[in-house]
C-alpha cells in the first residue's frame, strides 16, 4: 500500500476513534450526573452500575483501538506497515483499507 494512503487511513481512523472517546466520556459524565441526581428504588439501583460497566467497556475497547492505530503508525514509520506480524507475508491492500490497524492476515486472525 502506498505510504501516503496508509498514513491518511490511519489518521482518519484515529480522528474517528478520538471523537468517539470524547463522546463516550461526555455520555459517561452525563450518566453519572443523572445517577447522582436520581432517586432510585431498590430495583433500579443496578441500572447505574450496569451503565457504568458498559461505559467502561466501551472506553476500554476504544482505547485498545487507538493503541492498535498507534502501533500501525509506528510500523508505517519503520517501513514494516502492511506486513503480517505473525507470518511476515504482505497484508492485502483491501484488508488495510477496511482496517488500517490490521496486524495479521484474515486467516491468521481467525
Amino acid at each position: 500500500m502506498d505510504p501516503t494512503r496508509a498514513h491518511e487511513l490511519i489518521e482518519r481512523e484515529r480522528e474517528r476513534i478520538e471523537e468517539l472517546l470524547t463522546y463516550s466520556a461526555a455520555v459517561r459524565a452525563a450518566d453519572l450526573e443523572a445517577a447522582a441526581d436520581a432517586t432510585t428504588s431498590l430495583f433500579d439501583s443496578a441500572s447505574p452500575l450496569a451503565q457504568e460497566l458498559l461505559d467502561d467497556a466501551v472506553a476500554e475497547r476504544l482505547g485498545a483501538r487507538l493503541a492498535a492505530l498507534d502501533r500501525a503508525r509506528e510500523r508505517l514509520r519503520a517501513g514494516t506497515y502492511g506486513v503480517s506480524l505473525r507470518s511476515g507475508r504482505p497484508i492485502p491492500d483491501e484488508r488495510l483499507e477496511a482496517d488500517p490497524a490490521a496486524e495479521l492476515l484474515v486467516d491468521e486472525a481467525e
